[in-house]
């Protein structure tokens, strides 16, 4: 990741094809762009790009920070607290410390988001972890045990689960 830190003002450059990418481009990507490190807490940032009825992140909190979900293209299912959401190209959703949040591409087109922490958590590591898990390589026990350390506590979710439920499937009683 090429990122730029002039020392006269603190700013961070990002060019986006120089961040670095994980996942798969066809399913599910994760373009991390800053982290807490880079920005002195202020903020960490990450683009997801998911293909139509891609998951996203499964249902979650964070204690110390808010997050910022813009839809920068497609649309997106999100869980905000115990509700579903819809939030198209050009919507904002910021979900407060505490409160129970996922997100996932809406069916068809897919969904591309700017996903922002408030203050930032250095979770570059985090999404590397997530890579792991998915591709095998770390267990989901591993990932359970990194919550207190990227400030990502997991939790369950009805109106979630049966919002991304898929045709044919059964949905939770």
């Amino acid at each position: 990741m090429s990122v730029s830190q002039p020392a006269a003002d603190g700013a961070v450059v990002v060019h986006g094809e120089d961040a670095e990418t994980l996942g798969d481009a066809a399913r599910a990507a994760v373009g991390l762009l800053a982290d807490a490190r880079d920005t002195g807490g202020a903020v960490s940032a990450v683009r997801v790009t998911l293909a139509g009825g891609a998951d996203g992140a499964r249902p979650h909190r964070h204690g110390r920070s808010a997050e910022l979900f813009f839809v920068l293209g497609g649309r997106a299912q999100m869980l905000v607290g115990d509700a579903v959401v819809l939030a198209g190209r050009g919507d904002l959703v910021v979900v407060p410390h505490g409160l129970p949040h996922a997100f996932g591409a809406a069916a068809g087109p897919g969904a591309d988001l700017l996903v922002v922490l408030v203050p930032g958590i250095d979770r570059f590591d985090y999404f590397r972890l997530l890579e792991r898990v998915a591709l095998g390589e770390a267990t989901g026990e591993q990932l359970t045990a990194a919550q207190e350390r990227f400030d990502t506590w997991f939790l369950e979710s009805t109106a979630w689960t049966r919002a991304r439920a898929r045709p044919g499937t059964k949905p939770p009683q």
